[in-house]
């Protein structure tokens, strides 16, 4: 499986250094996810190609429509955590809400 940068020295290293633990990819993904959601970059951005591609398709088909979901869940990336954004999107693969 890859980790897409991301290994478990530097995972337990972020928990060892008593500081606050920040999210090298939740700000970027909730920016591509509110501003170009259409293109679903967001999900492009964080290693998701199969579920990227469903969005897309999907704004194709209805001629746009579509592109509120990805705008909600860049919303969402924003009110998480970024230890729990990490745990469930970077290290847990969960591709969707």
């Amino acid at each position: 499986m890859e980790n897409y940068g991301y290994t478990k020295s530097q995972y337990s290293y972020n928990q060892q250094n008593n500081g606050p633990y920040r999210s090298e990819k939740k700000i970027p993904a909730a920016i591509l996810g509110i501003l170009v959601g259409w293109l679903a970059l967001n999900k492009f951005y964080l290693g998701y190609t199969k579920e990227g591609i469903i969005p897309l398709v999907l704004n194709i088909i209805t001629f746009g429509a579509a592109s509120i979901i990805p705008f909600i869940e860049g919303i969402l990336y924003l009110f998480m955590s970024d230890k729990q954004f990490d745990d469930t999107y970077v290290y847990g693969k969960k591709g969707w809400l």
